[in-house]
């Protein structure tokens, strides 16, 4: 997403990989539909609490639906300077992308994502124009830490194919919900993107932290 390159706050878009008019109103229609699996996060630039990031999964067999929901607002006393409303709605076999559709609203900038695969391929269209990628492609998918495994993965707010670097996991302490607990994290690095990923010893995500423009701390923790 090159979107984060304009300011701290556009990093935000860059980051959230979800998008769509009315956000807030599709969180309650997901949550409606009993997920197998949720990651729900409150969402800080610095200390001010912005906004939230919600994940919710289905199993299906062998099929997995994700679908995410961003809302984000950052107000200067009464002046709204920054607002970001994304939904994402993706179909995975295994680890691969099966498709994917998105929208997003990045303080009045439309951008909308649609990607499937086929015997030719994943087709996707995004802002960045059209393309055709390898047939078994990851998105920037926190929730499933498989996807740190991977050299390139989808940017599924604007359809570009990202290069992506990540180090060796680490072992220390993350606080999740008042209470520190053992965890692995990692360092994820795309383009000027450098990111922390925190995973339970089993595997599980717990919290995602960015350095942003001008020295400022992006901050997902569990609700």
């Amino acid at each position: 997403m090159r979107p984060l390159l304009r300011s701290a706050l556009a990093i935000l878009a860059y980051l959230l990989t979800t998008a769509g008019a009315g956000a807030a109103g599709a969180v309650s229609t997901v949550a409606d539909e009993a997920p197998d699996a949720s990651w729900r996060f409150r969402v800080f630039l610095d200390d001010r609490e912005i906004g939230f990031h919600y994940f919710f999964l289905r199993e299906d067999g062998a099929t997995q639906k994700l679908r995410s929901v961003a809302d984000f607002e950052y107000r200067l006393m009464f002046l709204k300077l920054y607002d970001y409303e994304h939904e994402n709605l993706e179909t995975w076999s295994g680890n691969c992308l099966q498709s994917v559709e998105s929208h997003t609203d990045a303080n009045g900038e439309p951008f909308a994502v649609r990607g499937r695969q086929d015997d030719g391929g994943f087709r996707v269209s995004g802002s960045e124009g059209q393309a055709t990628l390898p047939g078994c492609v990851m998105s920037f998918a926190y929730w499933n830490p498989a996807f740190l495994q991977q050299e390139r993965l989808l940017n599924t707010q604007d359809g570009t194919f990202e290069e992506v670097r990540v180090s060796p996991p680490v072992q220390e302490s993350v606080e999740v919900r008042g209470q520190q607990q053992p965890a692995w994290r990692y360092r994820l690095e795309a383009g000027d993107l450098s990111l922390d990923l925190w995973y339970s010893l089993d595997r599980e995500w717990l919290a995602l932290e960015s350095e942003v423009q001008g020295g400022r701390t992006l901050r997902y923790e569990l609700m």
